[in-house]
């Protein structure tokens, strides 16, 4: 089996932030994740990152809030979506 893009998403709001989501099934977990998907999340500006969720190779699962990144515990592509969002919303709301 070949990776599958499962959902790939941009918008780019009025603020001038972008909101990116990509999400793949994979064959085999990405080397620090248990799963079989492989996905970026970003909220931010061009060249600054706020917030971000992904699981890059030996990292595992993790997510980036501000200037802090810490580990994520990843359970479904769609509680992975709404954890993203309501960082968005709060970091939005501010």
């Amino acid at each position: 089996m070949k990776a599958e893009l499962l959902y790939r998403y941009r918008e780019d709001l009025d603020e001038g932030a972008i909101i990116e989501v990509v999400v793949w099934r994979v064959p085999t977990p990405v080397p620090g994740s248990t799963h079989a998907f492989k996905y970026r999340l970003f909220y931010g500006f061009s060249g600054h990152r706020v917030i971000g969720y992904d699981n890059e190779s030996e990292k595992g699962d993790h997510r980036h809030f501000e200037d802090r990144e810490e580990s994520y515990m990843f359970t479904s592509p769609e509680q992975l979506f709404d954890d993203f969002l309501a960082d968005v919303n709060a970091v939005r709301r501010k």
